[in-house]
């Protein structure tokens, strides 16, 4: 099996406002992949809010980010394991929390070296 990394996107932190309720369903939706032994980290949360990373590029110089360019917020993540990133969209489709709140997840193979 190839491992996934779920990324979680808001157009804005201000819009990620869940009930209790709806907290639950995404820990439900989160523990239906833990029972098929497919969720490899569940990651964080949330991650640094913008202006709390920095980025330090080759030649030492560091800048705001890391995701300056990037016009939405990156609200957490979590890797999967699944035998195809179709199958990884799956899983991400089945978020309950996005349907409430918008946003986006974005898939992408987590690439292992030897």
């Amino acid at each position: 099996m190839k491992e996934f990394a779920l990324i979680f996107r808001l157009k804005d932190i201000a819009d990620f406002k869940p009930s209790p309720e709806q907290m639950q369903e995404r820990m439900n939706w989160l523990a239906g992949i833990a029972a098929q032994n497919k969720l490899v980290d569940k990651g964080n949360t949330l991650l640094p809010v913008p202006g709390s990373a920095k980025t330090i590029k080759a030649d030492k110089a560091v800048t705001d980010g890391p995701y300056t360019e990037i016009k939405e917020f990156i609200s957490g993540y979590i890797v999967v394991k699944a035998d195809s990133i179709d199958e990884a969209v799956e899983m991400a489709k089945a978020n309950p929390i996005f349907e409430q709140v918008g946003g986006s997840i974005e898939v992408r193979e987590v690439l292992k070296r030897d």
